[in-house]
């Protein structure tokens, strides 16, 4: 495969997994803003998603709406899901003759979706849970169509790697985030509601449930959401998959680039797979996920030296 070809399905991935995460992101927060809990902000989602933008922060405030609209419709928001999606519909259409045409137009679906003033306008003046699920659905629509319609070869390797990347690090930078604030507001470990909402943002609330019977306890939500092989947002499930889907990418063509992304791969796995929440606790948690973070984006650019180099 070529490496453009390779580097095009392995960023429409990703544009298409961060658009979903920040969708339920945006969700869930609005959701929690009108329900009045106390000291709702919406500086997190936008450090996630925008970086540490004090300026940007001070003009969009806690207004719901202002937040919603610069990151859903905003043309001079480069996270904007408007923006991310034009760039993953401009991937995929320079990969047009390598994906189904069923895929290929759902995505140009989406696009159309989000570009439709409708959505701009029930942001602004109607229910905006209704417009974000019919953004979300979209989203699933496309994850749907991508199961039943693509060739399990080298494309769908790549987009999986790419997928499972992101959601990693998506992953990571919320924990990272919400476990922040804990050092200034202890009564936070106690506060079933903030934990909730962070489930809930990441599609993993019911799992816990099943899981934990004690009720939401941060130690667990931790465990549930770094090691809990069986969360598909976990950040071992997921290098579980970049590993597993990597895996088939080995051939006699590539075996030196493959066994140098491989090696890098395997560690990371290992490094989490026998990490617990005690060892993460006496490390730091803050700097447990910075170094996760770091190998995820080594990997990342091992990709684009050995694979992506030529795109």
């Amino acid at each position: 495969m070529l490496s453009r070809v390779a580097a095009s399905f392995y960023w429409l991935s990703r544009y298409i997994e961060r658009s979903d995460g920040i969708l339920r992101m945006l969700k869930i927060n609005y959701a929690s803003s009108q329900d009045s809990v106390a000291g709702f902000t919406w500086e997190p989602v936008i450090r996630i998603f925008s970086g540490p933008d004090e300026e940007l922060m001070e003009r969009l405030g806690n207004d719901s709406r202002a937040v919603l609209k610069y990151m859903v419709t905003d043309k001079d928001n480069n996270n904007s899901i408007l923006n991310i999606i034009t760039l993953a519909r401009e991937n995929a259409r320079s990969v047009q003759e390598h994906i189904p045409k069923d895929l290929w137009q759902c995505l140009n679906e989406y696009y159309h979706t989000v570009k439709e003033p409708k959505i701009a306008a029930g942001l602004k003046k109607d229910d905006p849970i209704g417009v974000l699920d019919v953004l979300i659905k979209q989203v699933m629509l496309y994850y749907g169509t991508a199961e039943i319609t693509m060739e399990r070869g080298q494309g769908r390797s790549f987009m999986n790697i790419g997928k499972y990347l992101e959601r990693a690090i998506q992953s990571i930078d919320i924990l990272d985030v919400k476990y922040g604030p804990l050092n200034n507001n202890p009564n936070l470990l106690t506060d079933i509601t903030y934990w909730k909402h962070l489930l809930m943002s990441i599609g993993g609330y019911e799992l816990y449930q099943k899981t934990y019977r004690g009720g939401l306890e941060a130690q667990n939500v931790l465990e549930l959401v770094i090691l809990n092989n069986d969360f598909p947002r976990s950040v071992i499930y997921s290098v579980n998959s970049i590993q597993r889907y990597f895996d088939r990418l080995k051939n006699n063509s590539n075996v030196n680039d493959y066994r140098e992304i491989s090696f890098h791969i395997g560690r990371l796995q290992s490094s989490i797979k026998y990490s617990s929440v005690k060892s993460i606790s006496q490390e730091g948690l803050h700097q447990y996920l910075i170094r996760v973070k770091e190998d995820l984006y080594h990997i990342g650019n091992a990709l684009n030296e050995y694979y992506f180099a030529n795109s």
